[in-house]
């Protein structure tokens, strides 16, 4: 069995939730294998990387997407497209709007003297320059159905600081996905460590029913 770590925005292969994922499994699960890729790529980049990765892994052996807030969005967007059970946490459900915070970071007059879509608004910590085209990529791409609601859990965080956890909730409720909504917590799910068990648990779930 495959589980993909699909981490988020400012984050790379070496994020501390999948090597939390990593060392859990290698530990109590020998039998599942965890691929952390780094995705500081464009989206458009992370989707085809995803996609193919997903149909590579399934052709040998059962596999399960976990993703985190912007790779949530991601696997939500890998699973529609071939059927791949995903586990997300505190997932992005509007990247489009969300990361428009970083256009607004730019002073009015720096953005009417370099208005063009190769301008870079904001570059991740693993290198990702994102691009005004970036935050038109999203707004094509936005999440508006499930196709596979039955092999989606989420959880989420209620005091998620930077996502709001309510429209995150009723985006996944809405589609028939299960929807596991914690109390309290933060956007990094700074305790994923206690969370392990649960998650495996879920994740095994998925996978023997698919």
């Amino acid at each position: 069995m495959n589980i993909v770590y699909v981490h988020g925005l400012d984050s790379d292969a070496n994020s501390a939730k999948g090597l939390l994922l990593k060392g859990y499994c290698e530990k109590h699960y020998p039998n599942i294998k965890v691929h952390r890729p780094d995705l500081n790529l464009p989206p458009p980049q992370v989707l085809s990387y995803l996609t193919d990765l997903v149909t590579r892994l399934s052709a040998d052996a059962k596999t399960v997407l976990v993703g985190s807030s912007l790779g949530g969005y991601f696997s939500t967007l890998v699973s529609n497209q071939t059927g791949c059970p995903i586990l997300l946490l505190n997932p992005s459900t509007k990247p489009h709007i969300t990361l428009q915070r970083f256009e607004e970071d730019k002073s009015a007059e720096t953005l009417r003297m370099d208005d063009h879509k190769d301008e870079t608004l904001y570059t991740t910590p693993g290198g990702w320059e994102i691009k005004k085209a970036d935050l038109q990529w999203f707004a094509a791409h936005q999440l508006t159905s499930l196709a596979y609601p039955n092999k989606v859990v989420a959880f989420i965080k209620k005091d998620d600081e930077l996502l709001d956890a309510n429209i995150s909730a009723a985006f996944y409720q809405h589609q028939g996905a299960r929807v596991i909504i914690q109390q309290g917590g933060d956007h990094r799910f700074s305790d994923f460590a206690q969370h392990l068990p649960e998650v495996i648990e879920e994740v095994i779930e998925m996978v023997q029913q698919f």
